[in-house]
């Protein structure tokens, strides 16, 4: 009976890892519909300065931290800007993954499957012939001086054309090359770049558009393409007052009581001698915890209500 019953769960628990997997998908594809239905084809002004690379800018979402603006700052060296600061650009695609959101902006950046990334340009050296490797043969085995002389000058004068040829080739490659790279630093400016929202595990499921522009509120303004808040899942009209992307560090406290209403709940404590205060906020069916020094926020979380 126990063998039985080893038999039953080994058959049962590849079926219900399968079952599991393929129930994933379709909630993963149903996630990235919404969300390319809400953004694609709309425009969002930056907030920051964006590489012309499809590495783009990596937002950790689970993070204190959510850009490492060191990293940022050598992909711009790197490759270039090619999106600026208050430029308004256009959502071209929104791309949910396992553990990330490709949030891509006027075409998601140069380096993507087809692209040509490399710089070098082929141009084959010219071999030797079979007159110069019958010459070098003859030079060896011949035992008159005079006549060993006389075929080691046709060798030479048939290597130095060999070689200033392949000289020639080298300035021709080097050229290739520097137009090359030239064409690509300008493709790079001209392919728009992406966010990388990244989670420590996976994209937490049912991801709505308010979620995306909560992480993306601090480098994306979405305010002034007059982006409206989500409807409510019931359908019973839309989301409560308060929008969520108006959050940024640096903003006083005046103007987050004026963009969320009163705070629900507010706290203080003192850290390395320096007052905190911290207001939680309703904002939807999200909560916001803002920590603001001398009434200017420096740090916040969101979580869902």
């Amino acid at each position: 009976m126990l063998h039985r019953f080893a038999i039953r769960l080994r058959t049962a628990a590849p079926i219900a890892v399968v079952a599991v997997l393929v129930s994933a998908q379709p909630a993963r594809a149903q996630n990235e519909g919404a969300l390319r239905s809400f953004f694609e084809g709309k425009r969002v002004v930056l907030k920051i300065d964006m590489p012309g690379t499809s590495d783009g800018v990596d937002v950790r979402a689970d993070a204190a931290t959510a850009v490492d603006f060191r990293r940022l700052g050598d992909r711009l060296r790197t490759y270039g800007t090619a999106l600026h600061e208050r430029e308004s650009v256009t959502v071209t695609l929104v791309k949910v993954k396992k553990d990330l959101i490709e949030f891509q902006l006027a075409g998601g950046g140069f380096g993507t499957f087809g692209d040509d990334t490399s710089t070098s340009v082929y141009i084959p050296h010219v071999d030797k012939s079979e007159r110069e490797k019958g010459l070098e043969k003859r030079v060896k085995e011949e035992t008159d001086r005079d006549r060993r002389r006389e075929l080691q000058r046709d060798l030479d004068e048939l290597r130095e054309r060999r070689e200033r040829e392949n000289r020639r080739i080298d300035i021709e490659r080097e050229r290739a090359e520097e137009k090359k790279k030239e064409r690509i630093a300008q493709k790079r400016l001209e392919g728009g770049s992406r966010f990388n929202i990244r989670y420590d595990d996976r994209v937490p499921p049912g991801m709505r558009p308010d979620d995306v522009m909560a992480a993306l509120a601090e480098y994306v303004d979405f305010t002034r393409q007059a982006f409206r808040a989500e409807v409510a899942p019931s359908g019973e009209g839309p989301m409560p007052a308060g929008d969520i992307t108006m959050l940024r560090k640096g903003m006083t406290r005046g103007d987050a009581e004026r963009a969320f209403g009163r705070a629900i709940e507010a706290s203080q404590r003192t850290a390395a001698e320096v007052s905190i205060t911290t207001l939680v906020f309703v904002v939807g069916d999200q909560r916001v915890s803002a920590d603001f020094v001398e009434d200017v926020l420096v740090r916040y979380t969101i979580t869902s209500k």
